[in-house]
């Protein structure tokens, strides 16, 4: 999807450029990294992909964007439909609570392994946006245009973070407990596990050890 919007120009795609990062994170072939792009300049015939969005809520009203790559919408919207009703939850109409999510560059680092004035003077000269206490964690927000530049200027300090990425983040959150707590970790568990899907952002908050009681 990435060369196809874009480009097969990595220098040129800060799309691409992410897209590639993060099939050589998980070790992808070469090969198959090249392949991809060729088909999505047309330069090798391939499936053709779609990209859509869907939104809807959770048990307890939580708000649940998810991001889909399909070659068939009306399998895929059949099936997320069908995990949202198994949790107790509905799928809405486009712009229902995506306006409850921004989307921001994140960078997470444990707390046990760097400490705040370093992660805060490095954020600052980087140029992020904001820094948050995560609990465990210190969690560095930026614009998505400033990502790559906070991400390189990190990498340079050889700051550890746990995770770096583009991601929604949701502006307010649902308290959750007890089974609507186990409806909703049951919802993400089937829309993480769903092939189409790429990404589930949603705004719930529960207990650590709710959770943990939960997911057993």
């Amino acid at each position: 999807m990435a060369a196809r919007m874009g480009g097969g120009d990595i220098s040129g795609n800060p799309r691409l450029r992410a897209a590639v990062a993060a099939a050589r994170a998980e070790n992808m072939p070469k090969d198959n990294i090249e392949r991809a792009i060729k088909k999505g300049t047309g330069e090798l015939e391939g499936t053709t992909y779609e990209e859509v969005r869907y939104e809807g809520y959770g048990p307890g009203g939580v708000a649940v964007l998810v991001e889909v790559l399909t070659d068939n919408k009306n399998r895929t919207v059949s099936e997320v439909r069908h995990l949202f009703s198994r949790a107790r939850g509905n799928m809405a109409e486009a712009g229902a609570v995506g306006w409850l999510f921004q989307k921001k560059g994140l960078f997470v680092f444990s707390k046990g392994k760097v400490d705040e004035d370093t992660v805060t003077t490095a954020a600052l000269e980087a140029g992020a946006e904001d820094i948050k206490d995560g609990g465990d964690t210190w969690d560095v927000q930026s614009t998505p245009a400033d990502f790559e530049q906070v991400k390189k200027y990190l990498d340079e300090q050889g700051l550890p973070y746990e995770l770096a990425e583009i991601t929604m983040i949701p502006q307010t959150t649902v308290r959750l407990a007890d089974r609507q707590a186990e409806q909703m970790l049951r919802l993400m568990e089937g829309l993480e596990d769903h092939d189409d899907i790429q990404h589930v952002y949603a705004n719930f908050d529960i207990d650590e050890k709710v959770m943990e009681a939960a997911s057993r």
